[in-house]
């Protein structure tokens, strides 16, 4: 079972490759075939399979299979935890007499 730092890690992984954001950003256009994304990338079939594994698995893209062919996009659910999870992480918190070590 996944720990939450490393279901957070997969999170920024998606994020972390030039093709999973070119990809993204083609998603942002709407829903499209594994084969309609392997002809704008210069991507063979095993590359776009490997980046399309961990965007999905990383929550950010949902996938769905129609016929020998799988169709990918954007997922809601998974881009707002992905904006609300960097928020997060990068929000400063109070800094207090207790939480300051240093005086």
């Amino acid at each position: 079972m996944a720990t939450v730092y490393e279901q957070h890690a997969k999170v920024f992984k998606a994020f972390c490759d030039e093709k999973r954001l070119q990809i993204l950003e083609l998603l942002c256009g709407g829903e499209k075939c594994a084969c309609v994304l392997l002809e704008q990338l210069d991507l063979g079939q095993s590359g776009l399979s490997y980046h399309m594994k961990i965007l999905v698995e990383s929550g950010v893209v949902d996938s769905r299979q129609e016929g020998k062919w799988t169709h990918y996009k954007i997922s809601e659910k998974g881009s707002a935890y992905a904006g609300s999870l960097l928020k997060e992480l990068t929000t400063p918190n109070a800094v207090t007499e207790e939480n300051n070590c240093c005086k």
